[in-house]
């Protein structure tokens, strides 16, 4: 008896020791596509960076890839001449300022070297900086969700630029505002898509409309409409196919689900927002021009900036398109969809 308690108590320890184990060389967790979305647990607040730390890290490598090779050009020049601006132009295009926005930003610099206003490297880069924010604040306004109800948001873009992640973190924005939200499943083409916007629906509590895979996204949307106008709903988020190598078909379903939200709600959709991947560069601008010929894009959010050095597309897309920056992404968390702020941006890439 006394040897059968003995080996329990050693079994028991064996198990205590074994879990304290498991903590200490946790198997990494596997990413898969639906795992990507869980709302992530909060750090504790004494570990957390700020929301302006967590930017600058967020955009870290677009500054090394931009900022940093820009000071290492001009900082600690006394004169600044053309050769200086001939690299400072292949950096410019090379960090995807674009074509278009770095003509306009070195033509500038040109008239202020030849006015004697460029007298070092410092000043050009405060100037290059001015410029920038200039260009990316022109058309920011504020996304005014109580304007209409429900408010109407119709999300497009190609597929794996993070459209229905990016629903899914506005669904829990909008519901943490105390805003009651209901989701439409569109984009019934794309095997899983439906299943990952009820993963957002279940923890943000926001109610999901879905028909079966393959079905008409015009239905999708109808009933979606009906739905947020029954039950009082603040916003409604749809969400669409992005099917880019069946463009032309893809832009008709479009136009198609517009004229299904006007009828049902005039003036809907109230905000067109595109979904741009900042890491694929200036095929985000080839996208932007497709989408906006064919969508009325009236917004943009630009994931995914966390994870490139590509992240002067927002500079291109904002001063080729005129089209606002809603929202970018610094990261897979909830909080990391950021209501974009020029001054903000630019600080957290100069400083």
């Amino acid at each position: 008896m006394a040897e059968e308690k003995k080996g329990f108590i050693k079994g028991l320890w064996n198990k205590i020791a074994g879990a304290e184990g498991a903590e200490e060389n946790p198997i990494p967790e596997q990413r898969t596509e639906v795992a990507e979305h869980p709302v992530q647990a909060e750090e504790p607040e004494e570990r957390k960076p700020g929301l302006f730390e967590r930017l600058r890290q967020g955009l870290s490598k677009t500054r090394d890839s931009l900022v940093g090779r820009i000071d290492r050009l001009v900082l600690g020049k006394k004169e600044i001449d053309a050769d200086t601006l001939e690299e400072l132009e292949e950096i410019l295009i090379t960090a995807d300022i674009g074509v278009q926005t770095t003509v306009e930003l070195i033509r500038i610099l040109e008239e202020r070297l030849s006015r004697n206003e460029l007298n070092d490297g410092a000043a050009l880069r405060q100037t290059l900086k001015d410029e920038i924010l200039k260009r990316l604040s022109r058309d920011v306004r504020p996304l005014a969700v109580d304007s209409a109800s429900p408010f109407v948001i119709m999300v497009i873009g190609v597929n794996g630029v993070g459209k229905t992640t990016t629903i899914g973190k506005l669904a829990a924005r909008f519901s943490r505002e105390g805003k009651k939200v209901v989701l439409a499943a569109g984009d019934t083409f794309r095997a899983a898509a439906a299943e990952q916007l009820e993963i957002w629906g279940e923890r943000t509590g926001c109610d999901v409309v879905r028909h079966k895979e393959g079905a008409d996204p015009s239905a999708v949307v109808f009933d979606g409409i009906k739905a947020a106008v029954a039950r009082k709903a603040d916003v409604l988020i749809v969400d669409t196919a992005g099917r880019l190598h069946t463009k032309v078909n893809l832009m008709e379903e479009l136009k198609k689900v517009r004229r299904i939200m006007d009828r049902e709600i005039p003036g809907a959709p109230h905000e067109t927002l595109l979904v741009l991947d900042a890491a694929t560069g200036q095929n985000a601008l080839s996208q932007a021009k497709l989408f906006k010929e064919a969508a009325e894009v009236t917004g943009i959010a630009l994931t995914k900036l966390d994870g490139t050095a590509k992240g002067g597309i927002v500079a291109a897309i904002c001063n080729e398109f005129r089209i606002p920056v809603r929202y970018i992404g610094v990261g897979e968390g909830v909080d990391d969809l950021r209501d974009f702020d020029p001054a903000e941006f630019v600080d957290a890439l100069f400083q």
